[in-house]
């Protein structure tokens, strides 16, 4: 963010944190929900677990002086902090994680019977956004590295040609950076999104310290996003579930549209301690964000050193910039290719749970996961690393291990109806093997990261069938299936 932006007299308080406090410990009567009363009638286990002051602060909505009275109340106030600290013309709390304003985002943009260009590697919350709003994808594949069974973001290229193919569209969703920290070029991408007068939204859910720091990317606002969705608590410590929806000041997006879908998605009962989380993540990052993210990026540095010196590992980094789909890296990722230790990213996994405690974000058949926080502490970033090198040492093989690669016919799968007739239509269910050429009425990812290799609509080919039971195999968790050892599958019952 600009210094201007992030300067401003007001970015050091926390104005909904604060008004939270001064209620929860000021002796309120409280004669309203919730019925715990302030922890008096909570499960004396559950006083232990979070405390009696998180049950203080877990009051409702319609509280004067928190978000009733004078506007703008201390929630407006805080909204607005947040909009000024990312760039933004307006920001919303979400409660609900970035799938929340994902849902929001195509309820706006894409309704019924809408055309959108999305990214087929998208989360699964933006084809779930289209079952609710009735939109209908016209998807552009990402670049794909057949290597390590990954996929990276859109290249401007391929997606000036899914505009030309899809004249009709009124929307443009990329994601930027990926689940392994690969980011986009989303000025490029924003250019020829706007060249065809079309609005970018990013999901830049794993990126909500972007532009924080000059050694990360910059924020997908600052090169020209419409709206860009932050989770805030992947990364930026906010409480699990927490995340922010920006809409920029282009006018692309309508934000009284936006406003809409919100009250319509948004719970009249939200987390009191959701949202003081995003005030106060929020204050830190305008304020400390920069020193914060230093002092990580060095002792990740540290970490990188010690494991680039394991036999059997290697780390997928910023090597990778400038590849197609790979304009810039996170380095809060770091992303392990295990494949030279003649074991999968599953087994290395197990083992640092079995042996060391030590759990990953994400394994996969060549890679793992491990997502670093803004102010991860020096010493548990070495001792990982150490973990690591004293498992591999023990269970590497030898040899090398192939990764699992999603066929690239599976990225263009035929959609046949919307994913929303597919979801809510006839379905019936039939052995796997039986659904090749028939509608899939499931949304089937791999979890993590979330990408679907099967959507709601599409025509389910041979290659996918046999992508998703080779994940089953190997382990890897299906999200979203009716039968998750995927035997059977829901398709709709008239195609």
């Amino acid at each position: 963010m600009s210094d201007e932006l992030t300067t401003s007299s007001e970015q050091p308080t926390a104005p909904y944190l604060d008004a939270l406090v001064a209620y929860a410990f000021r002796g309120s009567a409280r004669f309203h929900v919730p019925g715990h009363k302030g922890g008096s009638g909570a499960d004396p286990g559950l006083i232990h677990a979070v405390g009696s002051r998180a049950l203080a602060a877990d009051v409702p909505q319609d509280i004067h002086g928190i978000d009733l009275g004078p506007s703008p109340t201390p929630y407006e106030r805080a909204e607005q902090l947040a909009a000024e600290a990312y760039g933004a013309r307006r920001t919303w709390f979400l409660t609900n994680g970035a799938t929340q304003g994902n849902h929001a985002l195509c309820l706006a943009l894409a309704p019924l019977g809408a055309k959108v260009i999305t990214q087929r590697n998208s989360h699964a919350s933006v084809v779930d956004g289209l079952v609710l709003s009735g939109g209908l994808p016209s998807f552009v594949a990402p670049e794909y590295d057949a290597e390590l069974g990954m996929a990276h973001g859109v290249t401007p290229a391929r997606l000036g040609r899914a505009i030309e193919d899809a004249r009709d569209a009124r929307a443009v969703f990329i994601v930027s950076p990926t689940y392994y920290g690969m980011a986009a070029d989303v000025a490029g991408c924003a250019e020829v999104a706007h060249a065809a007068d079309l609005p970018l939204v990013v999901d830049q859910a794993w990126g909500p310290h972007f532009g924080f720091h000059p050694e990360l990317p910059p924020s997908a606002l600052a090169q020209g996003a419409d709206a860009v969705l932050t989770s805030t608590h992947k990364i930026a410590g906010s409480l699990t579930q927490s995340a922010m929806l920006h809409v920029a000041p282009t006018g692309r997006v309508d934000a009284g549209a936006v406003g809409r879908a919100m009250r319509l998605l948004r719970s009249t009962s939200p987390s009191s301690l959701l949202l003081a989380s995003l005030d106060a993540a929020r204050r830190q990052l305008a304020l400390h964000g920069e020193q914060l993210l230093h002092e990580t990026l060095r002792a990740i540095d540290a970490a990188r050193r010690k494991l680039e010196a394991i036999d059997g590992i290697a780390l997928i980094d910023h090597a990778f910039v400038g590849r197609p789909g790979v304009a810039g890296y996170d380095p809060l990722r770091i992303v392990l290719d295990v494949r030279e230790t003649g074991r999968t990213g599953y087994d290395v996994a197990n083992a640092l749970r079995r042996s060391y405690d030590v759990h990953p974000e994400l394994a996969t058949q060549a890679t793992i996961v491990l997502v670093v926080g803004i102010g991860e502490r020096p010493e548990a970033l070495l001792r990982v690393a150490g973990d690591v090198e004293e498992v591999v040492r023990r269970i590497a093989t030898g040899g090398s291990t192939a990764a699992i690669v999603r066929p690239p016919a599976t990225l263009f799968n035929e959609m046949a109806v919307s994913p929303r007739e597919a979801f809510l239509g006839d379905a019936v269910e039939v052995d796997a093997e039986d659904a090749v050429g028939r509608v899939s009425c499931e949304s089937i990812a791999g979890y993590p990261p979330g990408i679907p290799a099967l959507l709601p609509g599409e025509r389910i080919s041979a290659e996918t069938v046999a992508y998703l039971r080779e994940l089953v195999a190997s382990g890897a968790r299906l999200h979203g299936a009716s039968d998750p050892t995927f035997t059977r599958v829901l398709v709709l019952a008239e195609h």
